[in-house]
């Protein structure tokens, strides 16, 4: 009767004892984590406006994912994920000289709540040359002084009307010859992961 009852005790033990290891091996196990390789897009919209008169290196910045990221069929990044990145970079034009130039990258994601740090490619955006624009406005005023001054007193008053046209000229060159870099909120950029990030799978 005892040999009997410890048979049937170690006979219900056993299914117990397996289920225990294959909880502890799931345990162990943990989620499933996808590898996200270099090279892929990450396509976003930018949530606020950047621009390089109003921003400075190192700002934050917020996106969404636009589309979703995949590896073998399988979404790893949704659609509306939400991302942040960085102002790497950040220069305000002159008003003589001196182009804005505003460098950008991604530096998170978030995934089912989970933000993972990621290393992307950089995007540089930067304004036209001031000096040809600059100069049309000077050169421009200054013949125009010169037209008025010959009207006015003949040669000597050309000589005189030049310099003050390209006075004048310069003026409205100094009060227009800002030109920054502006990303409007909702515009749309695109990133490459520079190195590969792990993602975990619910």
């Amino acid at each position: 009767m005892v040999k009997l009852t410890k048979s049937i005790y170690l006979m219900a033990a056993v299914p117990l004892i397996v289920g225990l290891l294959t909880i502890g091996a799931l345990v162990a196990k943990g989620p499933a984590v996808t590898e996200v390789p270099a090279g892929t897009s990450l396509h976003v919209r930018l949530e606020q406006p950047l621009a390089t008169n109003t921003n400075s290196t190192g700002d934050a910045f917020e996106a969404t994912i636009l589309e979703p990221v995949t590896v073998a069929d399988k979404t790893v990044i949704p659609a509306g994920s939400h991302a942040t990145g960085r102002v790497l970079y950040a220069h305000e034009s002159g008003r003589f000289k001196g182009r804005g130039v505003m460098t950008v990258a991604l530096h998170t994601v978030e995934v089912n709540g989970k933000s993972y740090e990621i290393q992307t490619s950089t995007i540089t955006r930067s304004t036209g040359n001031h000096k040809t624009r600059n100069w049309a406005w000077i050169g421009g005023g200054g013949a125009t002084g010169a037209l008025f001054g010959g009207i006015a007193g003949g040669g000597k008053g050309a000589l005189i009307g030049g310099p003050i046209g390209a006075g004048a000229g310069t003026l409205v060159a100094g009060l227009t010859g800002k030109k920054n870099v502006h990303l409007p909120a909702e515009s749309s950029m695109t990133f490459r992961l520079a190195q590969p990030v792990n993602i975990q799978q619910s």
